[in-house]
């Protein structure tokens, strides 16, 4: 049984360390820092949809430690049902953040917050985004790792055919 549950921690420690696939590491935690707007460096991010954008400002998601990004969602996008492993907490930079609690994405579940909103979201809380009326911008603190498990994996853009 001790084996079986030291396996269980190392596989879903590879799969959400794999899921943190970023491509870039922010500002340091322990040092006085500062990031302008307009340095801010937007990529893809597999587990998104590919016309989502990411961008790391503080931290090293990857790793066990506190981290800032921003999540850059264009009109019409839909993230599908998904669970992240660590607690978060959104604040909406710009645009309106719609965000649903359920393991099936129902737009009449879809709450929507405008900008300045902060949003708190216990990790493993199985929640979906719809950028319903235009594009927005989320900034999403917490502490690593970053993780991202979608509840149907047919869902999840890294599972799709390239």
């Amino acid at each position: 049984m001790k084996k079986l549950k030291v396996l269980f921690v190392l596989l879903f420690a590879a799969v959400f360390l794999s899921a943190a696939d970023v491509s870039a590491q922010g500002i340091p935690n322990k040092k006085f820092s500062a990031i302008y707007q307009e340095n801010i460096r937007w990529s893809q991010f597999p587990a998104f949809p590919p016309e989502a954008r990411l961008a790391v400002l503080v931290g090293n998601p990857k790793l066990a430690e506190p981290y800032v990004v921003r999540v850059k969602v264009p009109a019409g996008v839909i993230l599908m049902p998904h669970i992240h492993p660590e607690d978060r907490i959104y604040t909406v930079i710009s645009g309106v953040f719609y965000i649903g609690i359920g393991e099936k994405f129902d737009a009449s579940k879809l709450i929507a917050y405008p900008p300045g909103s902060v949003i708190v979201l216990p990790g493993n809380t199985p929640h979906f985004h719809w950028a319903k009326s235009g594009e927005y911008v989320t900034q999403v603190t917490a502490i690593g790792p970053l993780g991202i498990s979608y509840i149907n994996p047919s869902d999840d853009p890294r599972n799709k055919k390239k």
